[in-house]
């Protein structure tokens, strides 16, 4: 039973601690349990997380920092589970007052007028979470707080009374966590208030000085990137905060697809779209082709999000297909793959050269790399196959485009109309059956679309980028009906 004056918490012998303290004891006993803390976070289990964990233990302010798309505000909005449930508070306290230890007027004055009969109510750890995105039009007053002079003039007070203030973000998250996002964006007067709130304890507000020993666990957010791009840190206040942890993008196909797949957000007919593991990999191996990308700002990242639309996109682009051949059921193409490119477009930042190539032909080169990538993953490499003494696999494939046959797969087309057309290449189907003998129809055909975007990445084949899907040909043919208005652009460039 929670108490509900002073004098019953005091009888329940209740142990007041500070945030830090609160942070370091539950921490303690998570990791004493073996519990696993920082649910949904993937990949930092041996970087970031142990990192955190310490700088809690050490009762330090942190500093995330790192690219976009790192998870740095998930992971100080989890913060709130290390947090008592329940904390008791002065009732009607702006800033939550600990009852055992006051520091406002109100507070005060209330304990000394009432008493062991001061009321006492619970604000749980959920209301305890502060966040803020710093903007270069936030203000002192945001932040910490001003005077109000209607409060002065209703009291009858001076504003030399901290009665009069009317206080900001930072005092109201007094006993819980305060996040500011970005804060490079924050204007350097602003930085140097925090500052004086880290080390001094003290407010300074229009001139007056009041002396508030807050009790605020600070985690900040910073992106490299706005060092030169927007703003910087003040040295002051980054040698106050005492940890710094940078983090990272996943570092391996496999963490980017659990993350995908668990931010994604799909209805429950998407779900039942059948999607396999290759296309699954190839959408995780866009987003690392663009972060090693010589087309793309390495310096603004490229974020977590990417993949996460791009699949919802490519979910979406087959649910379209079912939708308007009236299927009951699909499973997604490479041919979909064309409906990711708005998702790949809006999250990557273009240097110069790849402003140059445009961010629609950036974004079907890194699919196209994601291909090649992958490609010697099912199948044997095309430049070897076609150097080697034996039989080269792919004679007949290439040898039906050379003829003059060409094919266009397009991502609205019917089950048996993409069955038929890539039925027509000869030898594609009896490739696939011969390196993958026990795959579903599905899968099969899945596999021959594969093979004719690598042969394509392969410089065997060249790929058309139709308005909603791809075209393929014969390569030399190609080479021989370039248009030349292509070609002037080019010496153009």
């Amino acid at each position: 039973m929670q108490a509900k004056t002073l004098g019953e918490l005091k009888a329940s012998n209740y142990i007041s601690l500070s945030v830090k303290d609160e942070l370091r004891k539950n921490l303690i006993k998570q990791l004493q349990q073996k519990e696993l803390g920082f649910e949904g976070i993937l990949g930092y289990d041996e970087t970031v997380i142990p990192e955190l964990q310490t700088a809690i233990l050490s009762r330090h302010n942190v500093l995330l920092l790192g690219l976009r798309g790192q998870a740095k505000t998930r992971i100080a909005r989890l913060l709130v589970n290390l947090l008592d449930e329940y904390i008791p508070y002065v009732a009607g306290s702006e800033i939550f007052d600990d009852p055992l230890n006051p520091i406002s007027w109100y507070a005060k004055n209330e304990i000394a007028t009432k008493g062991n009969e001061t009321p006492i109510l619970w604000q749980h750890r959920s209301e305890r979470y502060t966040e803020k995105l710093a903007t270069p039009d936030v203000t002192v007053a945001d932040l910490i707080g001003d005077v109000d002079p209607i409060k002065a003039a209703t009291l009858k007070l001076t504003y030399n009374d901290e009665r009069v203030i009317h206080f900001g973000l930072i005092p109201r998250a007094h006993r819980g966590i305060f996040v500011i996002n970005e804060l490079p964006d924050l204007q350097a007067r602003i930085q140097v208030a925090l500052f004086n709130m880290l080390q001094e304890k003290d407010i300074q507000i229009r001139g007056f000085k009041l002396r508030l020993p807050l009790d605020v666990q600070f985690v900040f957010t910073a992106n490299p990137e706005d060092y030169t791009n927007r703003g910087s840190i003040v040295t002051p206040l980054k040698d106050r905060i005492e940890s710094q942890i940078l983090t990272h993008y996943p570092k391996t196909v496999e963490i980017s697809r659990k993350i995908t797949f668990q931010e994604a957000k799909l209805t429950e007919e998407q779900r039942l779209i059948e999607v396999d593991g290759l296309v699954k990999d190839l959408i995780e191996q866009v987003s690392f082709e663009a972060r090693k990308s010589e087309f793309i700002d390495q310096k603004s990242g490229v974020s977590a999000r990417l993949t996460i639309s791009a699949y919802e996109n490519l979910i979406s682009n087959a649910e379209r297909r079912m939708l308007i051949n009236h299927e009951q059921s699909t499973f997604v193409r490479l041919a979909d793959l064309s409906g990711i490119i708005p998702a790949i477009t809006g999250k990557i930042e273009l240097v110069y050269e790849g402003e140059l190539e445009g961010p629609a032909k950036v974004a079907h080169t890194l699919i196209g790399k994601a291909v090649k990538h992958l490609f010697a993953r099912y199948f044997p490499d095309p430049e070897r196959a076609k150097k080697s003494k034996s039989a080269n696999p792919y004679t007949k494939i290439t040898e039906w485009f050379t003829e003059g046959n060409t094919i266009d797969i397009a991502d609205d087309l019917k089950l048996d109309e993409y069955k038929k057309h890539l039925m027509e290449v000869e030898g594609l189907h009896e490739l696939v059956q011969k390196f993958h003998p026990k795959l579903s129809e599905n899968q099969t055909l899945l596999l021959m679309e594969f093979v004719l975007h690598g042969l394509a990445e392969f410089s065997q084949l060249s790929k058309n980028y139709l308005a909603g899907g791809f075209g393929f040909s014969d390569m030399f043919d190609s080479l021989f009906n370039v248009d030349l208005t292509d070609e002037d652009e080019d010496d153009f460039r």
